[in-house]
């Protein structure tokens, strides 16, 4: 299955330009953004079958987790040797799941755990630990980052415990907050709380996991997290968001965003008619109200209605302060920063509003899954008549 990439590109995450790979010189600025689509070089060529492929990425590296009977990882962007080029790692094989930040890649086996220092050029593991499974159970019983136990940290103490009380399903890791799906549906946040993002109404942080009281009776599928926003979906495909607006991540109107969308406009204005005068904003006529509300932080969550027909939501991924959902259509849409192209919309433009990526559309190609880096969005996508099962 195909993966494709766009927004940031400095360290050659989505794809290295061919002069580059030649040594030749070339105009980086080119390569640092893409703001259209791009397949993923580097990727498994199988013609027996659909591979299954995973993407997981930090804000400098892709890691490439194939899954098959010889199931490795292979890692893109900036390495400790200042190459940016796809790096097999060796030691992977056989691994079921993998973990990456810009310090440390995390690999979960059928019975161990293994960080590698990616700033180091190490023979050995800097940390691992035993895993005990169920003879029935053919790898780890839940997906990283939750490991037995608990999860692991994208810093140094690397595990961390969790109370068996939880019964923990997913967990979504930002620099400074948490976001956890227990099994039955419930969230639960933690963390730094100065944006809102743990939605418990405040900005108040929290040392251990507190249940998020708005959504409680409604059972919840998937949960994800930027750095300072948060999102999950119900059972029925609805989206909910929390947190920080300041870019349009959470998909409600940005009163920063549209200044700065504003700004910009009358800047190009001024540079195609130099001449003419600034015409001011038009005023609302007598009777008339056009005052819109704008949200910096939205510290409790809300529905979000991201299509016209309200479809439901498969997926979501959160990047530093943008975000990207799939639709059980096979639609992505995306919304928030996007001065590295990492909303796919063949601009640098940030949107407050949720919009549809038309490339995948236009390609017939029906969108699988998303995954979001800090500034930059991997998705799967597979022609329309084409299935996998």
């Amino acid at each position: 299955m195909p993966w494709f990439g766009f927004g940031f590109n400095a360290f050659g995450q989505i794809y290295v330009h061919e002069e580059l790979r030649k040594g030749e010189c070339s105009d980086s600025a080119k390569q640092v953004k893409v703001s259209k689509p791009a397949e993923l070089s580097g990727q498994v060529d199988r013609r027996d079958g659909c591979l299954k492929t995973e993407i997981r990425a930090s804000w400098s590296r892709r890691a490439s987790l194939h899954l098959d009977s010889d199931s490795c990882v292979c890692l893109a962007g900036f390495v400790s040797s200042g190459s940016s080029h796809a790096l097999p790692v060796k030691e992977s094989r056989g691994c079921k799941d993998a973990i990456i930040s810009e310090s440390y890649l995390t690999l979960a086996f059928s019975d161990r755990l293994e960080s590698w220092d990616l700033q180091k050029e190490e023979k050995t593991p800097s940390w691992s630990m035993a895993i005990k499974t169920h003879p029935e159970s053919s790898g780890p019983s839940v997906d990283l980052p939750l490991v037995p136990g608990g999860y692991i940290a994208t810093t140094p103490p690397l595990y961390r415990s969790l109370s068996p009380q939880l019964r923990a399903k997913s967990l979504a890791l930002s620099s400074e907050h948490a976001v956890l799906l227990s099994a039955s549906g419930a969230v639960y946040t933690w963390g730094l709380g100065s944006h809102g993002q743990l939605g418990h109404g405040g900005l108040a942080s929290e040392e251990e996991p507190r249940v998020v009281e708005a959504l409680w009776g409604m059972t919840m599928s998937c949960v994800a997290t930027g750095s300072w926003h948060s999102v999950c979906i119900s059972d029925g495909g609805d989206l909910y968001v929390w947190g920080w607006n300041e870019s349009g991540q959470l998909g409600l109107p940005s009163r920063g965003l549209r200044k700065a969308l504003q700004q910009q406009s009358s800047q190009q204005a001024g540079a195609l008619h130099p001449d003419a005068s600034t015409s001011p904003a038009e005023e609302p006529q007598e009777g008339e109200e056009h005052e819109e509300v704008f949200i910096s932080i939205q510290a409790f969550p809300a529905l979000l209605d991201i299509t016209p027909s309200s479809c439901e939501i498969r997926t979501v991924s959160c990047g530093c302060r943008h975000t990207a959902a799939v639709t059980t259509t096979g639609d992505l849409y995306t919304w928030g920063w996007g001065d590295y192209g990492q909303l796919g919309q063949q601009t640098l433009v940030s949107s407050d509003e949720p919009q549809r990526v038309e490339f995948f559309r236009e390609q017939q190609m029906h969108v699988t899954d998303v995954v979001c880096g800090a500034w930059n969005t991997f998705v799967a996508a597979v022609k329309e008549e084409v299935a996998c099962s």
